[in-house]
């Protein structure tokens, strides 16, 4: 990943410079590198590092999109990252952040930011793919303006359960039900991955909304990573000290599906006021019956 530099297009560089100054300077201490923990997928100099390493952006523009991914491979944890979403009109964008496995069986835990015409809502959209298969979207409208700071976004993943959480808040559970034949993501280490693209065929209104080139670049920024997680080294994974905490430090690895009442409260408000699909909600879609953990309370 490369720094700012003077030959960089013009425009890139005052986003660089003008944003990168104002959000370094409010940066926390804590956070791991970039440069140390990532590396560039695809679209070259659209994906920058800044300054010591601890900001980073992605960039959209008519010719590419960008992306990148961990270094590690990680089998559970609790991972952490903070996002700021593209202001203004960001209809037909979809920054994604997940973790995935490779290959046609592959595990995935999604979160992907769908954008919108300026003064609408951006749609967080999660899913849940067990091998290969996919299917299990909840998406959701946030209680704050995803563009004017920074969120945290988090996903706790152990062997009992994944939690998508939002600044602390849980907005969904997807829990372990083995035991009634739903696979459930284990097996398979996963890497972090980032990216923002153009999918204007289906992420605003249906493709109604299509991207408004311009109004490009568009640019996303990322700081304050934290993985407190089990990496994997190609045969066994190392983890952290277990802790009585927050499920969002190092209790995530005794964390089962009570979460506590406090977090059961939160939970149901977003779910009540925030949550615009549900996949186990949807009869017309599955005219043969809701798929069988959608008959379990995560709760």
């Amino acid at each position: 990943m490369g720094r700012v530099s003077s030959n960089t297009n013009s425009c890139y560089c005052f986003i660089g410079v003008m944003v990168a100054a104002l959000m370094l300077s409010s940066a926390s201490a804590y956070g791991d590198s970039f440069y140390q923990e990532f590396e560039p997928t695809f679209g070259g100099n659209r994906v920058k590092v800044y300054g010591p390493g601890q900001l980073l952006s992605l960039t959209l523009d008519g010719t590419s999109g960008s992306g990148f991914q961990s270094k590690k491979e990680y089998l559970f944890g609790s991972i952490d990252m903070q996002l700021k979403l593209i202001p203004g009109n960001s209809a037909g964008t979809v920054t994604a952040y997940y973790l995935s496995s490779q290959g046609p069986t592959h595990d995935e835990i999604d979160l992907e930011f769908l954008g919108n015409v300026s003064g609408q809502p951006y749609t967080l959209h999660t899913n849940v793919f067990t091998q290969g298969k996919g299917n299990r979207e909840q998406q959701f409208h946030l209680w704050f303006d995803p563009t004017k700071n920074f969120h945290t976004y988090s996903i706790v993943w152990n062997p009992r359960l994944i939690i998508f959480l939002v600044d602390s808040t849980p907005i969904r559970v997807f829990g372990n039900h083995e035991a009634i034949g739903v696979p459930f993501p284990k097996n398979q280490p996963m890497r972090i991955y980032s990216s923002l693209w153009n999918a204007d065929d289906w992420a605003t209104q249906g493709g109604l909304i299509k991207t408004d080139w311009t109004k490009a670049p568009f640019t996303a920024f990322y700081r304050n990573f934290n993985a407190n997680a089990c990496t994997w080294n190609g045969h066994s994974s190392s983890c952290p000290a277990a802790s009585t905490h927050s499920f969002t430090d190092g209790a995530w690895q005794t964390q089962n599906l009570d979460l506590g009442a406090m977090n059961r409260r939160r939970l149901r408000w977003v779910q009540r006021y925030y949550m615009i699909y549900n996949y186990c909600t949807d009869f017309k879609r599955f005219p043969q019956g809701i798929p069988p953990e959608c008959k379990r309370s995560a709760v």
